[in-house]
């Protein structure tokens, strides 16, 4: 669950307007949500505040049950745990295989070799790589390596999971191979926070669409679509 409370968010620049502005938002358990706006509208900053990347001004946010007034510095990366992250530019390492990169995930939450090897596979099948397990990024399509990116974000079980544009940069027959592997993640049972430019996309998938711009939620369409 995410609960934003009339959140706001000042960067302390004299005389502009607040990145966000008292914004609120509820996103049920299990649901499939797509958050949309042009740049610079506040999404980018709502998703920071939802990872702690940023703190709010003012206002109250509730992430998987944890208050986020009562969260201390040593407490975040119990919460990362909560959320998993896929990124438009899929922030891969270079020097590690498919299994490696999605294994990191595990090696820095401190479990053991033992769990990872027999963790790592299911979420690699999960994903569509079996067979590619010893390749490197570099070996791989755009589309796959966004898939690697995926793994690595759900191998944890996360209760909700943020794709900020994950696929800015794939063709059209790789962006959707990775909106219907973000489905198949939902129907599992994880909340799906996708974020995106692509007006197709979101007029196929008839999601909740939430519009924000100017720092406040502008639509909010159970079954939505978007005009750029």
């Amino acid at each position: 669950m995410i609960l934003l409370d009339r959140v706001t968010k000042n960067y302390g620049v004299k005389d502009t307007k607040p990145a966000l502005n008292r914004v609120t938002l509820h996103i049920e358990p299990r649901e499939f949500a797509i958050l949309v706006g042009t740049s610079g509208a506040g999404k980018s900053t709502l998703l920071k505040l939802l990872t702690c990347e940023e703190r709010s001004t003012s206002g109250k946010i509730v992430v998987g049950g944890i208050d986020y007034d009562d969260l201390k510095p040593n407490q975040i990366p119990l919460l990362r745990r909560k959320i998993g992250v896929v990124f438009q530019d899929f922030k891969l390492l270079p020097q590690r295989t498919v299994f490696e990169n999605i294994a990191f995930a595990l090696e820095i939450a401190g479990m053991t070799n033992r769990e990872i090897k027999s963790t790592v596979p299911k979420v690699i099948k999960l994903v569509g790589l079996e067979g590619k397990e010893k390749q490197f990024p570099r070996q791989l399509s755009g589309g796959e390596q966004q898939r690697v990116a995926i793994a690595r974000a759900v191998v944890r079980q996360p209760k909700i999971l943020i794709a900020d544009e994950p696929t800015g940069n794939l063709d059209p027959r790789h962006s959707w191979e990775i909106i219907k592997l973000l489905e198949k993640i939902n129907r599992f049972g994880t909340t799906v926070l996708l974020t995106t430019h692509n007006a197709e996309i979101v007029n196929k998938l008839k999601r909740r669409v939430i519009t924000i711009d100017g720092g406040k939620i502008t639509s909010d369409q159970v079954s939505g679509s978007y005009r750029q």
